[in-house]
């Protein structure tokens, strides 16, 4: 299994090295720094390879779930069809919750019609059923222990 986490983070820098330009380590997928604990986000559902998928870590503070200004971490990684990979590195262990979406345009922007629906591709942490409102940072929080930790988030169009 840790062979086949490995082989991922491979081809996913693979594809970020080939595909984006020179980018700081925040932003192309790569885990950065050694620490405490890490997160392996595996994005499934990804209907096209176009764009980026930006993934957006949060903390435990249910005020900051959403909230502009309050993110830990912000990945953009180039999008994969079907499933895009992503590896964080944490400040620590603890709670934290994530919100992702599928930024096909490349704009760096989550797009929006004119009565404020998605148009774009999105999704949380833990899946929820979502609906015209805001998750609830119950539904969406996750425990994160020290080394080694692994995600699955559903993109929804």
């Amino acid at each position: 299994m840790r062979f086949a986490m490995l082989r991922r983070h491979l081809a996913t820098l693979a594809v970020a090295l080939a595909v984006a330009p020179a980018a700081s380590a925040a932003e192309d997928g790569v885990c950065g720094p050694d620490t405490a604990a890490r997160l392996d986000v595996t994005v499934t559902n990804v209907r096209s390879g176009d764009g980026n998928v930006t993934i957006t870590l949060y903390g435990d503070d249910p005020d900051d779930f959403l909230a502009k200004g309050t993110k830990i971490v912000r990945h953009r990684v180039p999008a994969v069809e079907g499933e895009t990979v992503d590896c964080l590195a944490l400040p620590g262990p603890g709670t934290y919750a994530i919100a992702i979406y599928h930024d096909e345009d490349g704009d760096r922007d989550f797009d929006r019609n004119l009565i404020g629906l998605p148009t774009e591709g999105y999704g949380v942490s833990n899946n929820p059923k979502l609906g015209f409102l805001l998750p609830d940072f119950e539904d969406v929080k996750f425990a994160v222990e020290e080394g080694e930790n692994a995600l699955s988030i559903t993109m929804n169009y």
